[in-house]
C-alpha cells in the first residue's frame, strides 16, 4: 500500500468496545502499586533518605531524573495541544483532549516526584514562607504550579467549548498562554542546573532550548503512542493521515535534538579543555551505555519517521518508544554526569568515580558510575509511576475526553 493510500484511509474504530473487565482490572492494578509505593515512601520517611543511593556528593538521584524527564513529557504534550489552536491552524483529529490530560498526569507525578524526594516532607510550608524569590528553584515551583492550573483549566474550557458554552476567542487565548507556559516550565527546569556555574556538564547557555527540544521529542512520542493505542482499542476514531503527520513532527524534533546534543558535544570537546573530559565521559567513560543507547535510538527513531515505506503503526509506536527511552537516557546523563565529575578536591582514597551505594547489587556493574539507586528507590519510582497510569486510566473512563471529530 502506497503513503497516500494509508493516509488517506481513515482507520474506523473495532467492534471490541473499549473499557469493560480489562480496564477494571488495570484500574485496579495500578491503584495497587500506588498503594504499595506509599507504603515504601513511609518506609523511607522513616527510615531516611540514607536508604537510598544518593549522598553528600550526589544529593540528587533517580527521583529528580524522572522529575526532568516527565515535565518534558507533560509540556510536549501540551503544546502539541496548544500550538494548532494558537496559531489558527488544522488540528490532529480529536486527540486534543487526551493529549492536555497526559500532560495533566505527566505534571502531576514531576511534583510527586520533587516531594518523594525530600527528606522531611511535612516542612514544605517552610518553602513558601521563607521562600527566595532570586533562586531558580522557587522560579521552577511557581512556574510549575501555574502549569498544572492552567494545564486543567485548559482541558476545562476545550470540554466547554464543545458544548459552546466557550467561545472559540478565549480558547485561543487560552491556547496561547498555556503554550507560553508550557514553554517557560522547561526553560526554568533547566536553569535549576545550568546556572550552577560550579558543574561543568550542566553549565552552558544551551540547556534551556535543549530541555524545549527534549519536550517536544518525548511529549509528541507519548502522545502518538498513547492514541494509536487508544484507536487500537476503540476509543478514538481518527484518520491515518493525523498519525502520519505526527510522526513527520517526531522525526524533525528528533533531529533538531539531536543536532543541539551534537554541538554542546561539540563545544566541549573542540577545545581540549575540561569539557573534553565531559564528552570522554558520555563516549567511552561510565556514563557510555546511556549516551549511546540514546544516540542510535534516536536516529533509528528518525530514520522511522522519515523513511515512507517504515512508516506503519506498529513501528511508529517502537519510534515513539526509541525516542522516549532516548530522552531519558539524556536525563540520567545530564543529572549523573553533573555530580560524576568533582568540583572540589576528595579527601583520602575518595576518587571521582566511587560509587556511594555499595550494598546495591545492581551497582556492581557499574563501578564507575558515582551514584546507582537502591532497591527502595525503584519500589517508590514505580508506586509513582502507577499513580500517573492510575489517572489515566480513570481519566479515559470518566471524562469525556473521546472525540471522533476533527478540532482547531
Amino acid at each position: 500500500m502506497s503513503e497516500n493510500d494509508l493516509t488517506a484511509k481513515t482507520v474506523k474504530a473495532p467492534a471490541a468496545r473499549f473499557g469493560g473487565k480489562g480496564l477494571n482490572a488495570g484500574i485496579a492494578a495500578a491503584a495497587v502499586l500506588t498503594a504499595a509505593g506509599l507504603a515504601l515512601w513511609g518506609f523511607q520517611l522513616s527510615g531516611g533518605l540514607v536508604q537510598t543511593g544518593m549522598r553528600n556528593l550526589d544529593s540528587w538521584g533517580l527521583y529528580i531524573t524522572l522529575f526532568m524527564f516527565l515535565v518534558g513529557l507533560s509540556a510536549g504534550g501540551l503544546i502539541i495541544s496548544s500550538v494548532p489552536r494558537a496559531f489558527g491552524m488544522k488540528g490532529f483529529g480529536g486527540i486534543s483532549k487526551v493529549a492536555v490530560w497526559t500532560s495533566i498526569c505527566c505534571t502531576v507525578l514531576a511534583i510527586a516526584f520533587v516531594v518523594v524526594d525530600l527528606g522531611r516532607p511535612a516542612r514544605l510550608w517552610e518553602l513558601f514562607a521563607y521562600s527566595n524569590l532570586g533562586s531558580p528553584l522557587m522560579w521552577d515551583i511557581i512556574v510549575l504550579g501555574a502549569y498544572l492550573i492552567l494545564s486543567i483549566v485548559y482541558l476545562w474550557a476545550t470540554l466547554r467549548a464543545e458544548e459552546g458554552k466557550v467561545s472559540a476567542v478565549a480558547l485561543r487565548i487560552v491556547s496561547v498562554i498555556a503554550l507560553v507556559c508550557a514553554v517557560l516550565v522547561h526553560s526554568v527546569t533547566a536553569w535549576i542546573f545550568g546556572l550552577q556555574q560550579a558543574r561543568e556538564f550542566w553549565h552552558t547557555a544551551l540547556l534551556a532550548p535543549w530541555f524545549v527540544s527534549s519536550a517536544l521529542v518525548c511529549g509528541t512520542a507519548l502522545v502518538l503512542a498513547v492514541v494509536i493505542a487508544l484507536r487500537r482499542v476503540g476509543y478514538l476514531e481518527l484518520d491515518q493521515s493525523n498519525i502520519t503527520k505526527m510522526t513527520k513532527m517526531l522525526g524533525a524534533f528528533v533531529v533538531v535534538d539531536l543536532y543541539f546534543f551534537g554541538c554542546d558535544l561539540l563545544t566541549s570537546a573542540f577545545p581540549g579543555g575540561s569539557g573534553a573530559e565531559v564528552v570522554a565521559m558520555l563516549v567511552s567513560g561510565p556514563l557510555a551505555p546511556f549516551f549511546w543507547v540514546e544516540i542510535i535510538g534516536c536516529a533509528l527513531a528518525a530514520a522511522v519517521c522519515f523513511a515512507p515505506r517504515l512508516r506503519t503503526n506498529p513501528l511508529i509506536v517502537v519510534a515513539s518508544l526509541l525516542a522516549i527511552v532516548g530522552i531519558f537516557c539524556k536525563r540520567v546523563q545530564l543529572l549523573v554526569g553533573g555530580f560524576q565529575i568533582p568540583n572540589l578536591d576528595y579527601a583520602g582514597p575518595a576518587t571521582p568515580y566511587t560509587v556511594t551505594g555499595w550494598e546495591s547489587g545492581l551497582a556492581g556493574a557499574y563501578q564507575g558510575m558515582v551514584y546507582w539507586p537502591t532497591p527502595l528507590e525503584f519500589g517508590i519510582v514505580l508506586g509513582v509511576v502507577a499513580l500517573g497510569v492510575l489517572m489515566l486510566l480513570v481519566g479515559l473512563k470518566y471524562l469525556p475526553l473521546r472525540s471522533d471529530r476533527e478540532t482547531r
